[in-house]
């Protein structure tokens, strides 16, 4: 199981606000749903893209590793062809598996990178919209500041 469809569940378990705060909720909120969660599962996301690149990227390094302790034991078992590939069957797959793990790892690293910044402009978007007060606060103070003068004022709304 993913780590996107992983967050995906833990967001569907969690509660949903109460009666009480239904209303006020959905007067205040000026981002929609999708970025408002989006932002949190697109960060999980990444980070897992991005563990899943290391573990790959291990995975090469092991494959190479192989191939090298292979050619050590019998430098003839790494003769190459004239195309680059090597004579000897194993030592061939060794170093095709070692490619294809390191393709894999730059393809999870890629898609990290870009879920790492299709997140920051959901949390940037989300920072820069307008926000509004709640409806529910009865009194509000108001401070108002002009050319040489101050002012100070209480609001009562019923």
């Amino acid at each position: 199981m993913s780590a996107a469809t992983m967050a995906l569940l833990l967001l569907g378990a969690l509660p949903g606000p109460g009666l009480a705060q239904v209303s006020d909720t959905a007067l205040n909120r000026t981002s929609p749903a999708l970025v408002k969660y989006g932002k949190w599962v697109g960060l999980v996301a990444a980070v897992g893209m991005g563990i899943k690149a290391s573990d790959t990227h291990h995975d090469a390094d092991r494959a190479y590793s192989r191939l090298q302790d292979y050619c050590d034991l019998d430098h003839t078992r790494c003769n190459q062809s004239s195309n680059g590939s090597y004579l000897d069957p194993v030592a061939e797959r060794y170093y095709q598996s070692s490619l294809r793990s390191d393709r894999r790892a730059r393809a999870w690293l890629l898609s990290g990178e870009v879920t790492v910044l299709a997140t920051a402009g959901l949390f940037v978007w989300e920072l820069t919209r307008p926000k509004r007060p709640p409806r529910n606060i009865p009194f509000a103070p108001e401070f108002r500041v002009a050319p040489g003068q101050a002012r100070f004022g209480l609001r009562a709304t019923f």
